[in-house]
């Protein structure tokens, strides 16, 4: 794969009101620890189930890259989280990949990053740290608060050498990463800031959790997010550019990483490409893979109408919201969960 998008927990410090999954939020005591858990035991099985070549040939340039692997939670530096889930998953993926690593990425809030935990984690190998909260959703970041924050994480990351990057697109020059000259463009660790606004990330957001509960997703049906970066387009071509899936904490894993309405099977059962290669017999599958979500209904008898009349919705705020990825669930809701699960029970005999 290019890319594996893997939630540890849903254990998280906030409760953003954007947030495309209303299991992301504070857990405490009993709760915490069972939350945590649900991440414990199954992360040896998901690692052993992962490719043991993680890399992807670009062809452009004909070379074998490794593969990035973006560790997420909600958020994986809280106590509770830190030193029971997130470093013994980190010690797992070094005693299997050890001297052919993946690339490892960590998608943090930043706010409670400190250099102590900056060293920690660079020195477990972290290489890639997305500080992904530049936006107005995040208590405490909204406004100018968020380019002061900014400065902050600059200075720590400075002191320690890691080099910033850029997503692109950014408008305004506070966001943009530095122009370094080429002696600067040097390997090592990076960090990265978005958030979700057009010109960091998905300004429209998902229309899913908490976002469509609190009638703030502003994608139509013309915003086709299957077709973009972490959506379901080349989810299949495992070894190629452009393959991502996302994993949850239980090990389910699906084509995307805002997640279609059923697992496509799950990685503390099944070896990763076994799953792929199964589930790539559907039309429907490969239709998400070919970013076309208006034609998954075709192999159940749905004209493109018919799609589009079961991509529109009432959010929580009794707003009409129209997008593919909702007509997407409606056809894994009536038809496509029951053949998925047809298939593992297939590979499971």
């Amino acid at each position: 794969m290019q890319a594996i998008y893997w939630v540890l927990t849903w254990a998280c410090h906030r409760r953003c009101k954007h947030c495309y999954d209303d299991r992301f939020r504070p857990y405490v005591r009993d709760a915490l620890t069972e939350v945590v858990g649900e991440g414990q035991r199954a992360f040896e099985a998901i690692i052993d189930n992962l490719p043991d070549d993680l890399s992807w040939r670009d062809e452009t340039t004909g070379e074998q890259r490794p593969t990035m692997i973006v560790m997420a939670g909600g958020e994986l530096l809280i106590d509770g989280v830190r030193e029971e889930l997130f470093y013994p998953a980190l010690d797992a993926l070094k005693a299997k990949y050890a001297g052919r690593m993946p690339i490892i990425s960590i998608q943090t809030t930043g706010d409670i990053l400190t250099p102590d935990l900056l060293d920690e984690i660079l020195t477990r190998g972290v290489t890639s740290i997305a500080i992904a909260s530049i936006d107005d959703y995040h208590v405490g970041l909204e406004g100018e608060k968020k380019f002061q924050f900014m400065e902050r994480i600059r200075t720590m990351m400075a002191a320690r050498g890691v080099r910033e990057v850029s997503l692109g697109g950014e408008k305004d020059e506070r966001l943009k990463a530095p122009d370094l000259d080429s002696k600067s463009k040097r390997e090592g660790p990076t960090f990265l800031f978005f958030g979700a606004q057009p010109d960091l990330w998905i300004g429209e957001l998902w229309p899913r959790g908490r976002a469509m509960q609190n009638g703030l997703t502003k994608a139509g049906y013309d915003t086709n997010f299957c077709a973009r970066w972490s959506g379901g387009q080349n989810f299949l071509h495992y070894g190629r550019a452009g393959s991502e899936v996302a994993i949850e904490p239980d090990g389910k894993v699906y084509p995307c990483c805002l997640k279609t309405k059923a697992p496509l099977g799950s990685l503390a059962e099944e070896k990763l490409t076994d799953i792929l290669d199964s589930v790539a017999t559907l039309p429907a599958i490969q239709a998400v893979n070919a970013g076309d979500p208006e034609a998954m209904g075709a192999a159940y008898g749905w004209s493109a109408e018919t799609f589009r009349q079961k991509s529109e919705t009432e959010d929580g705020k009794g707003n009409i919201v129209a997008n593919m990825c909702i007509g997407c669930d409606r056809v894994f809701e009536e038809h496509l969960a029951e053949d998925l699960r047809r298939l593992r029970a297939e590979r499971l005999a």
